[in-house]
């Protein structure tokens, strides 16, 4: 039986994605209270910009007194899609101490300090649900949280930014450089008009620690994470890839050390086979790759981003929340009980693809095969390469067994050093292999 009265939804932010999910709430309003067993009413919505007209929302529900609207008492759950670590962490936890549940696409705040909005969940018996904060509408985090919760996830590997996606995969399909592409992608606004978020990996980072922590139950925050952007990724990045039977990605990489004591949590540019599930994935879309004990490897795959798909994953958890009031239970909270390290990333065992330019003479290939024995790298393959500009200088490509980041790092300035190597035109990592 369907209960009459309704269940209380306080909205915090009303742009791309909340006016989606307000939208989405008046308009499916009959299947919502039919999936939740009882009525979900909008009952109020901050926003910063009042005077702005937003259709199809009641002005009297407007509001930019959020903290008032958190307080009221009698809210049952409140959405927060405004972003940023405050307000948003403090509006957060008094939703708590006032006796609601928590609806969040945060990733920031989440990678920041999760700890805390946990706590107060757990302080005050309420749900905090945030599966938009990865993926957008790709289901992923209720999968990791709930579905693989018997199992143990070894790796998560994936493509966790569209924009970035969208900017490699042009690099990749039309020859273009970064700006370019990056123009590109502005102008179909894939693109903020601020891009740094997404080009400098912040974005995916946060991301890599919200999933890292739950898949390895241990605390990761956005500090553990290493970063590097694609912002150095260039056209001839991209046609080596190519010739190697490869591609570029931005990838976030989450993995339990081999010994099970420490996990690793990064985000980088990478070189990955074609034959890889990641190679596949175009344009802006995501895709998220994990590797577990018993259930073998699962690839998650679809729209990361934008409004409708982001609303799509916020309503999923509302209806989850909902359902959990109306049967006076919660859902899965913070599981950190491995508390395993996060290792740095001179620890990680990666393999690296090295592009010198050196001199054109006798001697030098075995100079600088020297310098990779001396720092314990083993050479996977060699191409080198003569120009035809007259400059004594050739190309010289390495690609290398896998081996300590650190010690490739070393052997790389180590390179710098040699009289022979006039410069390091690219350093990139190889994955999926």
């Amino acid at each position: 039986m369907m209960r009459t009265r309704p269940l209380k939804v306080a909205l915090l932010g009303c742009g791309v994605v909340g006016s989606e999910v307000a939208r989405i709430m008046t308009t499916h309003a009959e299947d919502l209270a039919a999936r939740i067993g009882a009525p979900v009413e909008l009952a109020g919505v901050a926003v910063r910009r009042p005077s702005k007209v937003r259709e199809g929302i009641d002005p009297g529900l407007i509001t930019t007194d959020a903290t008032a609207l958190v307080k009221r008492g009698d809210i049952d759950v409140v959405i927060e899609v405004i972003g940023g670590i405050e307000p948003a962490r403090t509006l957060i936890t008094t939703a708590f101490e006032h006796g609601a549940s928590v609806v969040s696409a945060n990733k920031a705040l989440l990678a920041e300090d999760g700890a805390t909005l946990y706590a107060a969940a757990e302080e005050h018996d309420k749900d905090l649900y945030f599966e938009a904060a990865v993926a957008g509408a790709i289901p992923l985090i209720r999968p990791l949280r709930e579905s693989l919760a018997g199992d143990k996830v070894n790796r998560v590997l994936g493509i966790v930014n569209g924009t970035t996606n969208f900017i490699l995969d042009k690099m990749d399909s039309s020859g273009a450089g970064y700006s370019e592409a990056l123009d590109e992608a502005t102008a179909l606004g894939y693109a903020e008009a601020d891009p740094t978020a997404d080009v400098e990996g912040f974005d995916a980072a946060a991301k890599a620690a919200i999933l890292a922590g739950i898949a390895f139950h241990t605390r990761v925050r956005l500090d553990d994470v290493y970063r590097e952007g694609l912002t150095d990724v260039s056209a001839a990045d991209i046609a080596s890839a190519k010739r190697m039977g490869c591609t570029v990605k931005l990838l976030a990489i989450c993995e339990r050390a081999a010994d099970g004591q420490s996990v690793t949590a990064r985000v980088h540019p990478a070189m990955i086979p074609l034959s890889h599930p990641l190679a596949s994935v175009r344009e802006a879309y995501n895709a998220v790759f994990v590797e577990a004990e018993a259930a073998g490897q699962l690839m998650f795959y679809g729209p990361g981003a934008g409004g409708s798909p982001t609303a799509s994953a916020v309503l999923g958890d509302l209806v989850a929340v909902c359902r959990n009031r109306l049967a006076e239970s919660t859902g899965p909270g913070e599981s950190a009980y491995t508390q395993l390290p996060v290792s740095p990333m001179g620890d990680v065992v990666t393999r690296y693809h090295i592009s010198l330019d050196v001199a054109d003479k006798p001697g030098v290939l075995a100079q600088v095969a020297t310098v990779f024995a001396e720092h314990g790298v083993s050479i996977d393959t060699v191409r080198q390469q003569g120009r035809q500009d007259g400059n004594g200088e050739a190309s010289l490509v390495v690609v290398t067994h896998r081996a300590p980041d650190a010690a490739l790092s070393g052997t790389v300035e180590a390179l710098r050093k040699l009289d022979t190597v006039r410069g390091v035109a690219s350093i990139m990592r190889v994955e999926g292999e």
